[in-house]
């Protein structure tokens, strides 16, 4: 809950107890394989290791006002193999348990105690879709909010979908303070389809019965968040504001303009220059729409660890896949 060190939560046993607890009991669901810190700006990428041999990462984020922001995985690889998302790239995805979750978040904690500097915000904006780990992401967010254990705010907390109506509603009913984000990236349902896949099973008109229902499910102080990144000739025109504009008329939204870091599985789509980005600001913003610009920290440490993860991961699921079918022969 505090952050403290492994070392200092020992010293908080009996003396006569620590070393048997210590032999006996594991601190960590995860192991720490490396930490990047970023030189242009307050991001660290934490790399994790699984007992099962695979990395999964973590984002500590340090804003200039000084507030502190983590953003957590939910899943080894991804499902849902959107166009843009190096995760999704991976060709794997398997769950992570609420221990391996929430060992993110004790150790960035950790991190940032050694710092003087507390977690403020937590977002599940990491790898993985948390809806497809649905159980496990209940199960965290409960360990999260509860004053015995974690006892983070539930208005602290964003959980991030590329759009899986009937689980952003359950969840909204079960923790109503607990923030969306919807990954929606275009208004336009050809153009959706193209890069989320997903998108073919969940359209937008369904998407946006379940936006409107939230907003009555949930605080009137909880928009629910749009995310949008920006992808050069894709959906970034004049006329891709105005569809979005009018997709989220009426809605109590957010949106959130994402600025794309390439990556290495799709050389065929180039983020939004800066006058793109801030132009198609604006005419939201003339819409009436509550809009923001996300500017990218960490950059210069996301694509090395991300093609990282990437390599080492795809190298041991066929190794373990290659151990399986020799088992059964």
């Amino acid at each position: 809950k505090h952050g403290q060190s492994d070392s200092d939560a020992l010293a908080e046993l009996p003396t006569e107890s620590r070393d048997a607890f210590a032999d006996q009991v594991d601190l960590h669901a995860l192991q720490l394989h490396s930490r990047s810190d970023s030189q242009q700006d307050g991001a660290s990428k934490l790399l994790f290791r699984t007992r099962a041999g695979m990395l999964i990462e973590s984002v500590i984020l340090r804003i200039a006002t000084g507030r502190t922001t983590l953003c957590v995985s939910s899943q080894i690889g991804c499902a849902a193999a959107c166009d843009f998302c190096a995760t999704g790239k991976m060709g794997i995805a398997q769950n992570l348990s609420p221990a391996e979750i929430l060992d993110q978040v004790v150790q960035a904690r950790q991190a940032l105690a050694a710092e003087g500097r507390k977690l403020r915000n937590l977002v599940f904006m990491g790898m993985g879709e948390p809806f497809h780990n649905e159980e496990n992401l209940y199960a965290t967010l409960e360990a999260l909010i509860a004053p015995e254990l974690f006892h983070h705010p539930p208005s602290r907390i964003l959980v991030s979908t590329v759009g899986l109506p009937e689980a952003m509603l359950r969840a909204a009913r079960r923790f109503p303070a607990v923030h969306l984000a919807l990954s929606l990236h275009s208004a336009n349902q050809q153009t959706r389809e193209q890069i989320i896949p997903l998108a073919r099973r969940y359209p937008l008109d369904e998407l946006r019965r379940a936006l409107a229902e939230l907003n009555r499910t949930q605080p009137a102080n909880t928009p629910v968040m749009i995310e949008y990144l920006m992808l050069a000739g894709v959906n970034d025109s004049p006329d891709a504001a105005r569809e979005l504009a009018a997709w989220v008329d009426g809605l109590r939204v957010h949106i959130n303009l994402i600025p794309f870091n390439p990556i290495e599985d799709a050389p065929h789509l180039t983020g939004s220059g800066r006058e793109t980005r801030e132009a198609f600001a604006a005419d939201l913003k003339a819409a009436g729409l509550k809009t923001t610009i996300r500017y990218s920290l960490g950059a210069d440490v996301a694509a090395a660890c991300g093609q990282l993860v990437r390599k080492e991961n795809r190298r041991t699921a066929m190794a373990s896949a290659e151990s399986l079918s020799k088992s059964e022969v």
